[in-house]
């Protein structure tokens, strides 16, 4: 990692700046089969990046935040498309929350969840995972908690490795990461009373539907598989 940083301050223009940097700290995946998921929304951006970059796969997993009753901006966990889901258990007793209100949460976020899938998916068949690098990407990580369900999720499906690559992460999140993934790559971490992601970004937005579907199309326009490792002389 390029280092701590105590004070807010943007580090890249923007998500797609965001993850041209982070594929330099990933040269070494280039040409090897790697397959990089990325976290829509805003992991799309930066996970198109990486894949051209690297010459890569490239496709989503849907990993969303359970967010606190009356209060959505913050959260207690999180679910992915097939239903792992991972609880902020420090969370849950600071709040005091009943298991009624655990699993509306949670059946909310999967509702959510299933019409994002149909939306982003489409007609796209799920890519062959087992015994590959798995490169997954978000434009950040502040708990942590949304890239852990989705590297739990990915473990099912026997990858070789999981490599957990990220513009910017959080002190705090990082050593949890760490744990559960087989390496966690970040150019840059913050640490201070309060972390925001979006502080580390000149230009910030929620992105559209439509500019994920986008960046599918242009990694499908610019993609090239390696030939050479697929055997052509």
């Amino acid at each position: 990692m390029r280092g701590h940083i105590s004070r807010q301050e943007p580090i890249f223009e923007n998500r797609y700046d965001a993850g041209r940097q982070l594929a330099t700290w990933l040269t070494e995946y280039r040409n090897r089969s790697a397959v990089v998921l990325a976290i829509p929304n805003g992991g799309v951006l930066v996970g198109l990046g990486v894949a051209l970059a690297l010459n890569a796969d490239f496709n989503i997993i849907i990993s969303r935040k359970i967010p606190l009753p009356l209060s959505p901006e913050g959260g207690f966990g999180a679910v992915t498309d097939d239903g792992t889901t991972i609880l902020n258990e420090d969370m849950v007793k600071r709040f005091n929350l009943s298991q009624q209100q655990i699993n509306y949460q949670v059946s909310q976020v999967r509702a959510a969840i299933r019409q994002r899938s149909l939306l982003y998916h489409g007609k796209r068949p799920p890519l062959v995972i087992k015994g590959k690098t798995v490169i997954m990407v978000d434009d950040g990580l502040a708990s942590g908690y949304t890239i852990m369900a989705a590297v739990e999720s990915i473990r099912y499906r026997q990858p070789r490795e999981i490599i957990v690559a990220v513009p910017v992460a959080s002190a705090t999140a990082l050593p949890r990461v760490e744990k559960i993934a087989n390496r966690v790559i970040a150019c840059v971490s913050g640490f201070g009373p309060e972390f925001y992601v979006s502080d580390f970004y000149r230009y910030w937005h929620d992105p559209s539907d439509e500019e994920v579907l986008q960046c599918f199309k242009e990694w499908g326009l610019r993609h090239r598989p390696n030939l050479e490792a697929m055997g052509k002389k």
